[in-house]
């Protein structure tokens, strides 16, 4: 058996995979540029899963050393993670999003198609669906038409797959959509870090929870919703861990592309999310609202009923797991990073 390549393999979601799959008695190679990960996640992915993948320090839009890997490594699948996730950020410097996050792809599927690698799985959202669909969103739902650029990039890369899988009939092309990834490793040891400001709510709320900001910004708290604030589907990171090893097991059998979503088909408000983690771990999280944020969307969860048919994957970690996870990593964080 071959080799399993996971591009941004020390990030949020990478490391994780990386972890279970492992476990699962796969070989892992990781190829990260360091942009926003920390090679100590390499030391911690060996101390939880007692292995330590190889690793390599590449830019995938440097065509040179991308190869490198390719020719070093009998590569069977690659799982690619590695781009920038933040919305915000996306609509101020679109160049930067477009840049980093399609050319990689096309890079990537370059070298795979050149050595003869033929499974491919791909780190897409949720935010392709865009404003014009109702949830909960279902994979056959029209796309396209993102509110920001980052959904656009995903969207893209998307398309891409989907021509080369007409192109290229021997090749399989997996697309996760993900809703919402929270949580963390239950021994502390892994979480979301960013070099950055954090882009997603649970990591803003143990900012908060830190002492490291006074309080919590809601943007928007005139949405008909129950409470006024956005709803939205948190899926923890190891259930998103697991939703990989089902897409590499169901691409050993299928050809073509074909798309899933990950998530736990459940929403939860802001307010939702703020009193659970409250409730978990007996902290006060101060909050004040603010104006809406353009694009963002009173309420967006997944269908999942066709990944528990077809992958056989169901997220089993409830929210009040996600919030214990996240609190415990953020206390942890700083004495091992």
């Amino acid at each position: 058996m071959g080799a399993i390549l996971l591009t941004g393999g020390l990030g949020f979601v990478g490391s994780h995979t990386g972890v279970e799959l492992i476990k699962e008695g796969y070989d892992v190679i990781i190829v990260d540029n360091l942009s926003n990960s920390d090679m100590k996640t390499l030391d911690n992915i060996e101390k939880i899963a007692g292995k330590r993948p190889r690793f390599y320090e590449e830019d995938l839009c440097q065509e040179e050393g991308l190869e490198k890997v390719f020719l070093e490594n009998k590569i069977e699948s690659v799982i690619h993670f590695a781009g920038y996730k933040a919305v915000g950020e996306s609509r101020e410097k679109p160049l930067l999003y477009y840049k980093n996050n399609v050319l990689p792809a096309l890079m990537l599927l370059e070298q795979m198609q050149k050595h003869g690698v033929k499974k491919f799985v791909f780190s897409s959202s949720a935010a392709v669906y865009g404003p014009d669909n109702d949830a909960p969103y279902t994979e056959d739902m029209p796309t396209g038409n993102c509110t920001n650029p980052y959904g656009k990039c995903k969207r893209i890369v998307e398309e891409i797959c989907q021509d080369l899988s007409v192109a290229a009939p021997d090749m399989t092309f997996i697309i996760l959509r993900y809703f919402n990834p929270t949580g963390a490793h239950e021994s502390g040891l892994l979480g979301e870090t960013f070099k950055s400001l954090p882009n997603s709510l649970m990591s803003y709320i143990c900012k908060v929870a830190l002492g490291e900001c006074r309080y919590l910004s809601i943007f928007g708290n005139d949405y008909p919703t129950p409470d006024g604030t956005g709803i939205r589907d948190y899926v923890h990171v190891l259930d998103l861990a697991t939703g990989h090893i089902k897409g590499l097991e169901y691409a050993d059998k299928n050809r073509g592309c074909h798309i899933f979503n990950l998530g736990r088909g459940k929403a939860y408000s802001v307010l939702d999310l703020i009193k659970v983690f409250e409730q978990v771990n007996g902290i006060q999280i101060p909050y004040l609202f603010e104006a809406r944020r353009p694009g963002d969307l009173a309420l967006a969860y997944a269908d999942c009923k066709k990944a528990k048919e077809v992958l056989g994957w169901v997220a089993e970690k409830d929210i009040e797991s996600m919030c214990k996870d996240s609190w415990h990593w953020a206390r942890t964080k700083w004495d091992i990073l």
